[in-house]
């Protein structure tokens, strides 16, 4: 089973989404997170999710 790790990202309506899209692209390259949802809300408030795969290692005593 693959466990996820999460984090929220909120842009205020002003935020113009090219502005957001580089803020999740920086997220992407230099933390290993991938776009899982995206949801617009009615005043303009763009909130995205962001995942990355917990990575487990096992020790060996």
């Amino acid at each position: 089973m693959t466990d996820y790790e999460y984090r929220v990202l909120t842009f205020d309506r002003h935020t113009s989404k090219a502005q957001a899209r580089q803020a999740v692209r920086e997220h992407a390259e230099y933390g290993r997170w991938e776009l899982s949802r995206t949801v617009i809300y009615e005043g303009g408030v763009r909130r995205m999710w962001l995942r990355r795969k917990i990575m487990r290692v096992q020790r060996t005593a």
